[in-house]
């Protein structure tokens, strides 16, 4: 014995926007880096009683290609990967590295000493340690019964 389903002329307009809309936040939400190549850092940010650290994957990029600037409570990440010479003679039959530069600004959640920064580049990856300036470290008050 068949079922009988009752035909709603809607249900299949709603199948179709919900694949759609599937298919624009799945492309949305990959990150360009994977739709295009490197583009962006990725980066990682955290903070303790005494300091911001942050870390950002900086592949095929050396120390002396990078510029890091902290105005106010913005951090500005800029870097430059830069071409390799071509072999003389040489016919590429695949080229996929790309070479570009990047700015990329981090809104710090705390006022840091920048002058006491430390920058550190080990493997591709920048770990930025930013000492938190006296105001922004929390405090302690002692409540005192009477």
């Amino acid at each position: 014995m068949s079922n009988i389903t009752r035909w709603e002329p809607f249900r299949d307009l709603v199948s179709v926007r919900k694949d759609m809309d599937r298919l624009f936040d799945e492309f949305f939400a990959t990150p360009a880096n994977i739709r295009t190549g490197w583009a962006m850092p990725m980066v990682d940010m955290y903070q303790t009683e005494d300091e911001i650290v942050v870390k950002a994957t900086l592949p095929g990029l050396e120390p002396e290609d990078l510029d890091i600037q902290i105005t106010g409570d913005l951090l500005t990440l800029r870097g430059e990967t830069k071409q390799e010479t071509e072999e003389n003679g040489a016919k590429y039959h695949l080229r996929e590295h790309r070479y570009q530069s990047f700015s990329r600004s981090l809104t710090l959640p705390a006022a840091v000493k920048s002058d006491k920064a430390n920058a550190e580049m080990k493997n591709g990856i920048l770990t930025l340690t930013l000492p938190k300036a006296e105001e922004a470290k929390p405090k302690v008050i002692s409540v005192k019964a009477k």
